[in-house]
């Protein structure tokens, strides 16, 4: 199954560019249906996840769950997922797929066109997946383990819905970075990436900037130059950016604004659309060793200053490898474990 996966799928992008009709009427519908996913953020995750799978990335990815796969019971996986940016689900779907289950696929009412038009193309080129995939927006019917996504409410729900089979239950997180000063005009502009591609929607987006003390906070507004037009024009987050600063206005709490990006200090890690929390440090160990305390509430960091299990480097929150999980679970090693 590793082999047939690997070498099928590379040719989706290719049967993509060559005017694959119905790929291209899904991008279209789904950035009617759902107005946050415009062709650039859809092009945008096509891209990424064209440049990762190529076969020599697969089959690096699983190389140390080779034996496993090969000998793994298929089992029926259930994965409930989120809708906040195009084809969140992407990476379960693969793994799933790779590891030899079957996929029971919940889909966000937000996100229901793009993955399972990329299934019914994987399927035309390789129909042996066809009895692989089911989707569904309604109750899930049987499965042997679940993968699920959601708030961290819903979360507190699926725990308990789900304790009696093998489970991954991911929480809210968010994307953190971490600057010392020293960042050239080409770094700041890197992490305009990080904290606009997909409107700050998803989950390894920077939502939270930590800055040296006498570092001057405006100074993080040239990082959203190159995405100028894509906020100021965008109608729903411009509503979210016109509320959010009346709120400030009227709590008359100190930020700073460009017409498109608030930007508030706070020791919180999760910001509202439209906002960039900022804090100021006086050492840079010391807000290390407070990610590592309170990881559970961060997905990513992106700093060119340290390195670690879930660091990147500024400007690559939104291409992460094959091998970067969410919130940091392994869900290769889950699969082949079942």
């Amino acid at each position: 199954m590793l082999g047939l996966l690997a070498s099928n799928i590379a040719s989706l992008d290719a049967a993509f560019v060559n005017g694959n009709h119905q790929l291209f009427e899904a991008i279209e519908n789904a950035g009617l249906y759902n107005k946050w996913f415009t062709a650039k953020s859809i092009a945008f995750a096509m891209d990424i996840w064209s440049k990762a799978l190529t076969e020599d990335n697969l089959f690096r990815w699983v190389d140390g769950y080779r034996a496993k796969i090969e000998t793994t019971e298929p089992n029926k996986v259930a994965v409930i997922m989120a809708g906040n940016i195009p084809l969140v689900g992407f990476h379960d779907f693969l793994s799933i797929l790779i590891a030899g289950h079957g996929l029971v696929g919940k889909l966000s009412s937000d996100d229901n066109i793009l993955l399972p038009s990329i299934a019914t193309e994987l399927c035309r080129i390789e129909p042996q997946f066809l009895e692989k995939i089911q989707f569904t927006e309604n109750t899930i019917p049987d499965f042997d383990a679940i993968i699920a996504t959601g708030s961290n409410n819903s979360a507190r729900y699926f725990e308990y819905y789900f304790s009696k089979y093998p489970h991954i239950i991911r929480k809210n997180r968010n994307g953190v970075a971490v600057l010392d000063g020293t960042e050239d005009e080409l770094d700041v502009a890197k992490l305009g990436a990080d904290i606009c591609t997909y409107f700050g929607l998803g989950c390894r987006n920077v939502s939270k900037v930590f800055i040296p003390k006498g570092h001057d906070p405006k100074r993080l507004f040239k990082a959203m130059d190159s995405y100028a037009d894509d906020l100021a024009t965008h109608y729903k987050y411009m509503n979210n950016y016109s509320y959010h600063k009346s709120i400030l206005l009227l709590n008359q709490t100190p930020h700073f604004d460009n017409g498109f990006m608030l930007l508030a200090e706070s020791d919180k890690y999760a910001s509202p659309i439209s906002m960039l929390y900022y804090e100021h440090y006086d050492n840079v160990q010391e807000v290390q060793e407070r990610l590592r305390l309170e990881s559970e509430q961060v997905q990513c960091v992106a700093s060119n200053v340290f390195s670690g299990d879930n660091t990147v480097g500024i400007g690559e929150t939104q291409t992460p490898g094959l091998a970067q999980y969410a919130d940091g679970i392994d869900t290769l090693a889950f699969l082949t474990n079942l």
